[in-house]
């Protein structure tokens, strides 16, 4: 049977597909319904901040101790359920097979099991919420002893199940990274070699390698973690002679490179989206190889500045200091990269471009105010506030959203074969742009005024109130921005049912995977794959009759 005629049941081909293309679909669909979820906590942490003591509508009165499950699940469920999925599985399952000339993942059925593993972790994150003695509520970082142990929370079943739907999402993401690596290595298209494999998945396979090598010390202290709730042990207790610190010590290695993790597959895609809307080359590739190379490495001795008043010993903070600083010179390469490739392109306005500006605009405002809390000196006073509040947002939030809705907006008609509203489009971004900046803006000035965060009831504090307005304006924004989101989910919904059918390539782009039809069949090349000719960004070449040659002539 060829693979156009490859035949399947609506189970097998929904549901327990090994199709690589399904199974992208499928991250994104969880992380889309998990954003709605993690959505509506955030509308719930803003509500209570802005109205203390003030039924929210839709849900209630948000007490002390919901307030801090709230901001526990919502920090989870965004960065592992939403982050995750959205910019880490679901463009390496789809593309990288496809960017590559191969016809699957190397091992399908694992492929499968990844997204079944994240799925099951999902169901038991919601599944916390039902439990004797609710969720937990020690935090999306889970310091013990509030996550550790019931005498101190009083929710030793939802800690344990929050710590198992993270150990299922921490599996899934380490069996795929390994899929994804195995894929690139031994299923490249003739002629595709290491230095045509286009920056998307470059970046995806950077971001699989980090998050491989940092979540081993995280697993070993969730299995350690789990024990101190369930069985009694004291690890993490300091009355049964254990050391809540070592948590901090085994998150923080694991935390700090997990914003690469969510970083790199937005650069990625950032990279090839600007190639072909600014008809140019990239500016620098094995340069900015190079300097990813140097910031994965430097990612790993950098934890600690998440600790300088942890009592961490004060002779520590200098060195972690002095890696901080120097982590922000690779990326500052990456970043001048980019802007060079801007420079005498041609450059289209289209809305994946757009995007992908947005992204450039807002992440670098929050790489630069990173700057300020990697000084201990400087920490000592912004460390608990709203500061690090608004600069953790404008780290992830560009990220997960600017940077993959340039990925949506980009290769939707090729995963779909529909396009999608581009005033729409548009419109979503202009209002994801202003009211994302209403929101976290004016928290660097709540901040540096002093505001400490995870206060359900700021009203307490009488120095708080000359921050009343600016907490109901960032309220406010954070409706609208959540709101904002169903133009682009309706945009898919209407898209993918009454949108213009789409054309093979419409942005003249090299890539391989402008090839295949949109959508791809199974198996995505038909009965011969492609033969790679060229580079991944032959754009605007002297003496070629068109401004772009695809990578592949023999399609």
């Amino acid at each position: 049977m060829s693979h156009d005629s490859h035949k399947q049941s609506f189970i097998s081909h929904y549901i327990f597909s090994t199709d690589h293309k399904m199974i992208a679909k499928q991250f994104l669909l969880l992380s889309i319904i998990m954003a709605c979820l993690g959505g509506f906590m955030a509308y719930l942490i803003r509500w209570e901040v802005a109205f203390p003591n003030v039924p929210a509508p839709f849900f209630g009165l948000v007490s002390p101790d919901k307030f801090n499950a709230i901001i526990t699940l919502h920090g989870t469920i965004m960065i592992f359920f939403v982050g995750m999925p959205f910019l880490a599985a679901f463009p390496s399952n789809f593309f990288i097979p496809l960017m590559i000339g191969a016809r699957d993942m190397a091992f399908p059925k694992l492929n499968l099991a990844s997204f079944w593993l994240t799925f099951t972790g999902a169901v038991l994150l919601v599944a916390s919420f039902f439990v004797p003695g609710g969720p937990v509520a020690g935090g999306w970082v889970g310091y013990p002893p509030l996550s550790a142990s019931s005498e101190f929370a009083g929710v030793k079943w939802g800690a344990a199940l929050w710590i198992l739907s993270l150990a299922m999402a921490f599996f899934s993401s380490s069996v795929g990274g390994l899929n994804y690596l195995v894929t690139v290595i031994s299923l490249r298209a003739p002629g595709m070699t290491y230095s045509r494999v286009p920056m998307t998945v470059w970046f995806l396979l950077g971001s699989a390698v980090t998050f491989f090598f940092s979540v081993g010390p995280l697993i070993a202290g969730a299995f350690m973690l789990l024990m101190d709730n369930m069985f009694g042990t004291g690890f993490f207790l300091p009355a049964k002679g254990g050391e809540p610190m070592l948590w901090e010590h085994l998150f923080w290695f694991f935390g700090h490179p997990e914003v690469y993790v969510l970083f790199f597959p937005a650069l990625g895609m950032g990279l090839d989206i600007m190639a072909t809307f600014t008809r140019k080359p990239i500016f620098g590739y094995k340069l900015i190889l190079g300097s990813t190379v140097g910031a994965i490495t430097l990612s790993f001795i950098v934890w600690a500045h998440h600790m300088f008043l942890s009592g961490l010993n004060p002779v520590l903070a200098t060195p972690f200091s002095i890696t901080t600083i120097l982590i922000s010179i690779p990326f500052a390469i990456i970043i001048f990269c980019m802007f060079a490739s801007l420079r005498h392109g041609a450059i289209r306005m289209e809305l994946p471009f757009l995007w992908m500006v947005g992204f450039l605009a807002t992440f670098l405002v929050g790489g630069l105010t990173g700057i300020f809390l990697g000084s201990a000196s400087a920490d000592i006073y912004l460390h608990g506030t709203y500061f690090v509040v608004a600069h953790f947002h404008y780290t992830l939030f560009p990220s997960v959203f600017f940077g993959g809705f340039s990925g949506v907006y980009y290769w939707f008609s090729k995963m779909y074969g529909r396009e999608l509203n581009k005033k729409l489009g548009l419109l979503h971004l202009v209002l994801t742009f202003i009211f994302f900046n209403g929101t976290f803006w004016p928290l660097f000035r709540v901040g540096i005024g002093g505001m400490i965060r995870r206060i359900a009831d700021p009203s307490f504090y009488p120095q708080y109130q000359q921050f009343a307005n600016w907490n109901i304006f960032c309220t406010i924004s954070a409706i609208a921005l959540i709101a904002s989101q169903a133009i682009f989910l309706w945009n898919i919904v209407w898209s993918m049912t009454h949108g213009p059918k789409a054309v093979k390539n419409p942005y003249d782009s090299n890539t391989l995977e402008w090839l295949a039809d949109s959508p791809p069949p199974h198996g995505n090349w038909g009965a011969k794959l492609p033969i790679v000719t060229g580079d991944p960004y032959e754009y605007s070449k002297p003496g070629e009759a068109k401004d772009w040659r695809s990578q592949a002539q023999n399609l």
